[in-house]
């Protein structure tokens, strides 16, 4: 188990940093797939890409192969069948990117359970700052939509929480052939929950007219948002306590609601640029751990 005391390398925080920034705006492109496709067959769509051909270029990775097919599950079937759902039936992009990084808390609750890690009372701190401005903005947004798209959301979050666990668990495994072996996983259950509630119909009708647009939009969840962003958060949380790495997606709604607004005309009040700042606050005040800021301490 990884010494939490050692802090991040800057390297590795400019790879969440890039991460989290790829993730934000990958809420925006969710929302157009949605609107342009049945959002779990863009689901599976964008994880059957993600995993073919790559598996017949990457070697399996070196790890159980429940923990595999476990984290293909989660945050392939779990995470993006609630996310996608949720942002069709009317989440807006932004603050679906707001209330899914509750996943911090989920991850926090269930790394201590099942792997036994304690979350430093920095950490502790840093989150309940960091929800605080979380809490902000969902308090300003929150009457944009209903509660069972909310709950969706949170339930993605969970799923995301546990994705994270079963790749600590894993260990310091390859990252890319973690996460294109368990995109392996999620396509074909992906296809069956699709054919069961949008229908056979509508899967058809969407697949005989799928054109570049819809290409260019599941090429980046795909690849960019899943692959990569994908493979530097499994590397990651093999380097580190899942403790340590998970508070860097507070960041994501950040990027997240500013992509909403650029792109999709999605309205940032005051609120939630105050909330914003708490955001930021909040990070910072978990990667203390009673020094200074990680990226003061090492620069190699």
């Amino acid at each position: 188990m990884a010494d939490q005391s050692v802090p991040m390398p800057i390297r590795h925080v400019l790879l969440a940093l890039l991460t989290v920034a790829i993730w934000g705006f990958n809420f925006v492109v969710i929302k157009l797939s949605v609107e342009a496709l049945p959002p779990i067959l863009a689901a599976a769509l964008r994880f059957f890409f993600a995993a073919l051909p790559a598996v017949f270029f990457v070697r399996p990775p070196k790890a159980p192969w429940y923990l595999v097919v476990g984290f293909g599950l989660a945050l392939g079937v779990a995470l993006y069948a609630f996310l996608n759902l949720s942002i069709a039936w009317g989440m807006p992009a932004g603050l679906s990117s707001l209330v899914l990084q509750v996943q911090a808390f989920f991850t926090m609750g269930l790394a201590f359970l099942l792997l036994g890690e304690r979350p430093s009372r920095f950490q502790v701190m840093g989150a309940v700052v960091a929800f605080g401005g979380i809490g902000v903005i969902a308090l300003e947004r929150v009457g944009e939509t209903a509660l069972v798209p909310l709950t969706m959301t949170l339930l993605a979050a969970l799923s995301w929480g546990l994705a994270n666990v079963l790749t600590r668990k894993a260990g310091k495994v390859n990252a890319v052939s973690f996460t294109v072996w368990g995109a392996l996983a999620a396509p074909l259950p992906l296809l069956a929950l699709s054919l069961l509630i949008e229908g056979p119909e509508a899967v058809g009708a969407a697949l005989s007219d799928f054109g570049w647009s819809d290409a260019a939009l599941i090429a980046f969840l795909a690849y960019p948002a899943t692959l990569l962003g994908g493979g530097i958060w499994s590397w990651l949380l093999g380097q580190h306590p899942a403790t340590v790495v998970a508070p860097f997606t507070l960041l994501v709604p950040i990027t997240g609601v500013l992509s909403g607004h650029l792109i999709l005309g999605e309205v940032i009040t005051l609120p939630e640029i105050a909330g914003g700042a708490l955001v930021i606050l909040g990070l910072m005040v978990t990667l203390m751990r009673g020094k200074p800021p990680v990226v003061a301490v090492r620069l190699d």
